[in-house]
């Protein structure tokens, strides 16, 4: 498997940022570390056995980034309005920085084409990606949600402000106007938020999730596992090879 190391000086985050890239052709995906989490979690928990067949295969290349949760969503002996504030820097590093950078190098790598990413994450990092994907269709045009929680009460503590608010999916979603562009948007692609049922996982935000995208005609993939399936790496390993063929079917 190709990889490669990347740190670069984050004009977003005044702050050096590292990377890895897993792959040397296909789909750019971004994974997006469980909370506090690392680049090198991608490679730590295993992942790279499990999207191997597709990273071997030139379908995906993973590019697997830092978190900023332990300033921001963790962080919650701190100030709310700087932590939402930092965190979404955080978001606009990886709008501008870092999401464009793995397009324009799968783009490279693939002879042009379509490079739409797939937003990747579990627990928090679901959380993040299902933002990403939903708050920039145009950039990050597919997601893989596991065990995520929608709301952003969840490091926020019922604090709201307009930058909170724009991070916090099941408020903004449910406020969309039904003839938003980017309700169409969203139906022209594909994305899955998946949560088990089982020990230490949390569904209720994903229902909600669900209510909203059947209100609104969101054609989003949300699936419920069953009271066994725990938020835990072992049942994230089984769900990937379960729902990622469906993402990249054209």
């Amino acid at each position: 498997m190709e990889t490669q190391y990347y740190r670069w000086y984050s004009q977003a985050l005044g702050r050096d940022m590292e990377c890895k890239l897993y792959g040397h052709a296909g789909r750019p995906v971004v994974f997006i570390p469980c909370q506090d989490g690392r680049f090198f979690d991608f490679e730590g928990f295993h992942m790279t056995d499990t999207w191997g067949p597709w990273i071997e295969s030139g379908q995906v290349m993973v590019l697997s980034v830092d978190t900023l949760d332990a300033e921001t969503w963790s962080a919650k002996q701190g100030d709310p309005y700087w932590r939402a504030r930092r965190h979404e820097q955080w978001m606009n590093y990886l709008f501008h920085e870092a999401g464009p950078f793995l397009r324009d190098l799968a783009k490279e790598r693939n002879g042009g084409g379509n490079c739409g990413i797939i937003a990747f994450g579990c627990s928090l990092g679901a959380t993040h990606a299902l933002n990403l994907y939903l708050r920039r269709p145009d950039l990050y045009d597919g997601v893989l949600a596991l065990s995520g929680i929608y709301t952003a009460d969840y490091g926020f503590d019922g604090y709201m402000d307009e930058v909170v608010y724009m991070n916090s999916p099941v408020h903004y979603l449910a406020n969309m106007a039904p003839d938003h562009p980017y309700i169409a948007r969203y139906n022209e692609t594909r994305g899955v938020v998946c949560v088990g049922q089982g020990a230490w996982e949390e569904p209720e935000t994903t229902r909600r999730v669900a209510q909203i995208c059947q209100e609104k005609n969101i054609h989003l993939w949300v699936d419920f596992w069953g009271y066994d399936v725990n938020h835990d790496w072992p049942w994230w390993h089984k769900q990937v090879p379960y729902f990622l063929p469906w993402l990249l079917w054209q």
